[in-house]
């Protein structure tokens, strides 16, 4: 049975999925602007430090003022319409909510709000894959105790790309590599909120018209989402991540079974199964034609002479040993299509992507010559991006995992280009997010430092 006839069925029966959501900002609202157009689905409640602020979010998505004028969740539920508050604890305990979405951004309280769902009996689908990237293989091991499921966001290209690695595999195909695109130079890694719009291809003014976050636009042009997001496909898949950080190589959608063989063949790879991220500009700033930018690609191999032989007869496009194929999604819609998670977690049970194991890191790297005494400003912001290591090498180092690089004071200079560890910053070891990292150290840790 499809997962929309399920959803059908919940409305007919008049027992929707409900839904509480945490974070009303551009990726919510994109949520937003899909469920009244979604059956079986009930948003109860949305959370938000600035409840007039979402709700100037749900107009501009179309909702009328009385769909979102419920005094309560409880009236929200007898009434069928959506409570807008601050409360995000009364949300994520209330008996009747079965599934939260965690959308706020912030990798530090998404913790806390994942944290607090999984003990109140709540699935996650967790929008904030910062989040995910310094924790997420501890935070499924607890929504697993928890008897809960914990879930990785579709729309979000971590999940678009984990959705391409099952396909083959569940084909039999072995994954040679598997990614997403971005438009990268070297260069973009210094870039700040000041200067993100005109290397990300938008005027400020297009930037003022949607609402975007100059900060939030500018950690996937220096290079921090990217890693952010291959570090999520790699602990929720398994596959191997490059040990120096990403190397982005350019190519056309044409071109990536090429470029995604290992080096042995001509490729880029250092080995075969591993994340990358595919450049939509040459070197020289030059725009690919028929780029992956806003898309997810997965390249397989065909073992067999027959396999081969049928990637010919169908005219799928190989390498030039017919060999390595790879099946792409142009493009991702992002909260769009949040609902899939949503809908797979609460009717079938089944997160769109979650930690296995740990594979992948991202640690915090100066994108200047930093001074003890300064303040770091996370991802997309002024002082640090963040790069994709293996999470042997990132222990082995003592890196400081770029999600708690927030509001973190340096004690120690650090060089431009430099990764920071934790003998560089003074941490705020009260936090739950902070607790959990160590935890997650100490319990997945200790069979890297056996394998080194």
């Amino acid at each position: 049975m499809s997962i929309h006839t399920k959803l059908q069925q919940r409305a007919a029966e008049g027992k929707p999925v409900r839904v509480g959501l945490i974070g009303a900002g551009k990726f919510g609202s994109m949520y937003l602007a899909q469920v009244p157009r979604t059956p079986g689905v009930h948003l109860v409640g949305i959370a938000d430090l600035f409840p007039d602020g979402a709700r100037a979010n749900l107009a501009r998505v179309g909702w009328k003022p009385e769909q979102s004028a419920a005094r309560s969740l409880d009236a929200a539920i007898k009434e069928g319409t959506t409570h807008v508050g601050q409360d995000w604890q009364a949300l994520v305990r209330h008996p009747a909510i079965d599934i939260i979405v965690e959308c706020t951004g912030h990798p530090i309280a998404a913790v806390d709000h994942c944290l607090e769902a999984f003990a109140n009996g709540k699935h996650v689908v967790n929008v904030t894959v910062e989040a995910d990237a310094f924790c997420g293989p501890l935070l499924a091991r607890k929504a697993a105790q928890a008897g809960v499921v914990y879930s990785l966001a579709f729309g979000d290209q971590p999940a678009l790309i984990c959705d391409l690695v099952d396909w083959a595999r569940t084909c039999g195909f072995p994954v040679v590599a598997a990614g997403r695109g971005h438009k990268w130079l070297p260069h973009f890694s210094e870039s700040t909120p000041e200067t993100v719009w005109g290397n990300y291809g938008l005027t400020p003014e297009q930037a003022r018209r949607g609402g975007l976050n100059p900060k939030m636009f500018n950690s996937f042009l220096d290079g921090s989402k990217p890693s952010i997001e291959c570090t999520a496909v790699a602990n929720a898949t398994g596959l191997h991540v490059p040990g120096n950080g990403l190397l982005y190589p350019p190519a056309s959608i044409e071109d990536i079974p090429y470029v995604t063989r290992p080096a042995s063949e001509g490729g880029v790879l250092e080995r075969k199964g591993m994340v990358e991220v595919i450049s939509c500009l040459e070197p020289d700033g030059r725009r690919i034609p028929y780029d992956i930018r806003m898309g997810v690609w997965v390249t397989v191999e065909g073992e067999t002479e027959y396999i081969r032989n049928c990637f010919e007869e169908y005219n799928a496009h190989t390498d030039p040993s017919g060999r390595y194929f790879t099946l792409y999604k142009r493009w991702h819609l992002i909260g769009l299509e949040v609902g899939m998670s949503v809908a797979s977690v609460a009717l079938r049970g089944e997160a769109t992507g979650v930690a296995t194991c740990w594979n992948a890191d991202v640690v915090a790297t100066a994108k200047r010559d930093l001074q003890p005494g300064e303040v770091l400003d996370g991802e997309g912001g002024y002082t640090v991006w963040g790069k994709l290591l293996p999470a042997q090498t990132s222990m082995n180092m003592g890196g400081v995992p770029l999600g708690l690089a927030h509001d973190v004071k340096l004690v120690r200079p650090v060089s431009k280009g430099q990764s920071l560890t934790w003998s560089d910053v003074a941490m705020d070891t009260s936090t739950r997010a902070w607790k959990i990292r160590k935890e997650m150290e100490s319990l997945f840790g200790e069979p890297l430092r056996r394998a080194a």
